[in-house]
């Protein structure tokens, strides 16, 4: 089958989701958006009515109407089972970087800022960590800057944090403050992985290769999940998928 890289790391977190009742996904996220919407199809397809899902700019997918506001008030109530981040850069304690590179006098690079990134990492019990571009430069052995924290000391209350990191080369779970290789994504090896990556991290003796998805997951990914997908994302809908956002709405 011809599997485009989007679709198999849809797939990979759509495992890592697994039975929840609610995720929520924040701006400029088509791919974990995409997962989230073919976990929800699943559901539905199994009769079980869930996740519920929220997707920040959408007035379709959610039930906010007051945007960041009400998902912050909903993560501290305990209302969203998984998240996702990112960062400019992410370290091997899993802790990232969304504001700046360098001194913080003259920073070399600035970043949009962490709105909310650290008491998001805090209070979801399942935050999933996301990055496309795999390199020395974006998986850091320390960031510059500590947007949010990957773990706390034992007497900080904590109920959420970095279960794994999805990149475009590979699976890393996360567990007691690090990182352990899961699998690598087809076309890739364990030694390109090790190159281009700067902090240290655990690895099983044999690595998998990630599974592609079934034939099954990539028709209901390419027609239910694209057609709704394409009302929030359509240039992405329309490149990965080839499905138009005339007839849907946000």
């Amino acid at each position: 089958m011809n599997i485009r890289d989007e679709e198999l790391l849809a797939d990979v977190i759509t495992r890592l989701i697994g039975d929840v009742r609610h995720v929520a996904v924040g701006n400029a996220s088509p791919i974990p958006a995409t997962a989230a919407l073919l976990a929800r199809a699943r559901g539905r397809l199994q009769g079980v009515g869930r996740p519920y899902v929220s997707l920040l700019g959408s007035a379709k997918h959610t039930f906010w109407t007051d945007g960041g506001r009400e998902l912050f008030d909903c993560a501290g109530q305990g209302r969203i089972d998984v998240f996702f981040l990112s960062g400019g850069q992410i370290d091997g304690h899993g802790n990232i970087n969304l504001v700046e590179i360098g001194p913080h006098d003259h920073p070399k690079v600035r970043f949009p800022g962490s709105f909310g990134s650290a008491y998001l990492y805090f209070v979801v019990p399942k935050v999933i960590l996301f990055r496309t571009e795999h390199s020395r430069r974006t998986l850091v052995p320390q960031v510059d800057f500590i947007s949010a924290p990957g773990a706390s000391d034992p007497n900080v209350f904590r109920t959420g944090g970095p279960i794994a990191l999805v990149t475009n080369r590979c699976l890393f779970s996360f567990k007691d403050g690090r990182f352990t290789l899961d699998s690598v994504h087809p076309g890739h090896t364990v030694e390109e992985v090790i190159e281009h990556t700067g902090f240290d991290f655990d690895r099983p003796k044999d690595v998998p290769t990630t599974a592609a998805p079934s034939a099954e997951t990539l028709a209901l990914m390419r027609g239910d999940v694209a057609r709704e997908l394409a009302g929030v994302y359509p240039h992405f809908a329309r490149q990965v998928f080839g499905v138009a956002a005339d007839a849907f709405a946000k």
